[in-house]
């Protein structure tokens, strides 16, 4: 058994950063004593966040709250994401999976149509655009002849009104492939926090619209995609793509092809917690969260399965990481107890992301997990989010003195960050410094070592030059490194390396004087008093 001889409390301060341009960074620009003091006094160091520093393809690929926090949780670096499905395409297995042969025997057996839909971009953290490329041809090659996409347009992890570039390069491909035996079409879209992608069954409306949009073929026609956002566009000055209201293409009044019984369906985002809830409907022989009807008779197939103990979807085309030595598991093995807190927008990452994808806990004696529900309103409006009411909530832990491991996420810099509004962001990240000075003085009275992080940045650069040098929003993450602060002056950290999230575990593990996994990355404590 491990004497705890001092508990831990790890905050995560989602989508801050340390900006490299300087350009956009409310970070910066934030009145952030706490923070700065800390970084000032405390030994810190810089980790990476992104790229393949989280197991995605290429240092140019953003890092995400996802696969941060699977990264944090677990100590190790998974092949995830765009770089896990690449590798099933260039391999071939996702064309010999089950899931594929039965997308695409149903198609031709029963002449229908395979449908794709998700988002429309290649920001590599949701989907990319390469992949549905890759899938159109496979499709063609595979005898299908009828296929129709629906976009949800991103502007969130791509700059803010790029969709019509991307509408550009999918209409291309399905006009070099399109023919007498081969037909594809854009049939329906809107933007990715307007319609479909909803998360953490926060706002199950947005799942209803994309419904009525792809399936019942409900809504405005247009004659093609871009005819529907520069409409769109021009009657919302200002709007961005994330936002833009759902449509459908079609000639004279009439879908190009809505989602029927005996058809297909992929669904070709790889990122779990956006898919999960379109899935549900897809999937689910009940469904009460909205009128969806009976359920469809398709073929539903998502490129992962989104979360493995829901077995959701039942098809996937890609077999996910099997993470396991996750610092939970380590923790309950030497009977620590832990305490999990988030609001509804990140609470997912401090659980189930956290413990490498997994629904559920390891151990119900050793874990606590708490849920503070999000504010349905857009995060610029109240840029402050949850921030006091998680303050109060780790302090209320802390003073329990029932936990010797306590994990929180404030999500202000990210998703506040997402709306593109500096001036908001500013206040969202001036919300977690407030929280951050009273969690070091609860920590201090109660014999806790706090520790700082940030899973990825966003609020560290929030607008970007283009190629004439004009500046505009910038509503994705950055490709920033992130702090991690140990505040105790008597423990040191190693300096020169290149460190990225998955040290983190193996750092605590370290403060705990607790043995890591042969399979972790090294711990960055050089020395504890």
């Amino acid at each position: 058994m491990v004497i705890i001889m001092k508990s831990i409390l790890l905050v995560v301060m989602d989508g801050i950063g340390f900006s490299s341009s300087g350009i956009g960074d409310a970070v910066t620009m934030a009145n952030t004593p706490t923070l700065d003091r800390l970084l000032k006094e405390y030994p810190n160091i810089r980790l990476k966040a992104h790229g393949s520093g989280v197991g995605l393809p290429s240092d140019d690929d953003m890092g995400n709250s996802e696969v941060g926090h699977n990264a944090l949780g677990c100590g190790q670096v998974y092949s995830q994401g765009a770089k896990l499905v690449n590798e099933s395409i260039e391999s071939g297995k996702l064309y010999q999976s089950a899931a594929w042969k039965k997308v695409a025997e149903n198609v031709v057996q029963n002449d229908s149509i395979l449908h794709f839909l998700g988002l429309l971009s290649d920001g590599n953290v949701h989907s990319n655009i390469a992949h549905l490329l890759n899938m159109l041809s496979r499709a063609k090659k595979d005898g299908i002849k009828k296929v129709r996409v629906h976009i949800l347009l991103d502007g969130r992890d791509v700059p803010a009104t790029s969709a019509l570039d991307y509408i550009e390069q999918l209409e291309q491909t399905m006009s070099s492939l399109n023919d007498d035996k081969f037909d594809s079409k854009i049939a329906s879209g809107g933007g990715r926090m307007n319609i479909t992608m909803d998360r953490y069954q926060a706002d199950w409306a947005m799942v209803e619209r994309g419904w009525q949009t792809h399936v019942k073929g409900q809504g405005r026609v247009f004659a093609t995609a871009t005819e529907a956002i520069e409409t769109l566009r021009g009657e919302t000055p200002g709007i961005i793509d994330q936002d833009l209201p759902p449509f459908i293409i079609g000639e004279n009044g009439k879908p190009n092809g809505r989602i029927i019984d005996n058809d297909s369906v992929v669904l070709f985002n790889f990122r779990g917690d956006r898919a999960i809830e379109i899935s549900m409907a897809f999937d689910n022989a009940e469904l009460s969260q909205f009128d969806r009807g009976g359920k469809l008779n398709v073929v539903y197939a998502g490129m992962l399965q989104y979360d493995g103990d829901l077995k959701l979807p039942g098809l996937y085309l890609v077999e996910p990481p099997e993470i396991t030595n996750t610092l939970s598991e380590l923790l309950v093995a030497h009977n620590i107890r832990q305490y999990a807190v988030s609001e509804t927008q990140k609470f997912g990452h401090v659980t189930y992301f956290w413990n490498g994808n997994k629904s559920g806990k390891f151990s119900d004696a050793l874990e606590t997990y708490k849920e503070i529900v999000s504010d349905k309103v857009s995060f610029d409006k109240l840029p402050k989010m949850k921030s006091v009411e998680i303050t109060d909530d780790v302090i209320a832990a802390i003073k329990s003195g029932k936990y010797d491991f306590i994990r929180c996420n404030f999500p202000n810099g990210d998703m506040v960050g997402h709306t593109g509004n500096i001036d908001a962001t500013i206040i969202g990240v001036e919300a977690v410094d407030s929280a951050l000075a009273r969690l070091e003085k609860a920590c201090e009275e109660n014999g806790f070592l706090l520790l700082v992080t940030a899973d990825h940045g966003n609020a560290d650069e929030m607008l970007e030059k283009d190629k004439k040098g004009n500046l505009s929003p910038r509503t994705a993450h950055s490709l920033n490194p992130v702090p991690f602060i140990v505040c105790d002056r008597s423990f040191k950290l190693k300096s020169g390396r290149d460190y990225g999230l998955a040290n983190v575990a193996p750092t605590i593990a370290s403060i705990l004087g607790i043995k890591q996994p042969d399979c972790w990355e090294e711990s960055a404590l050089s020395f504890a008093p």
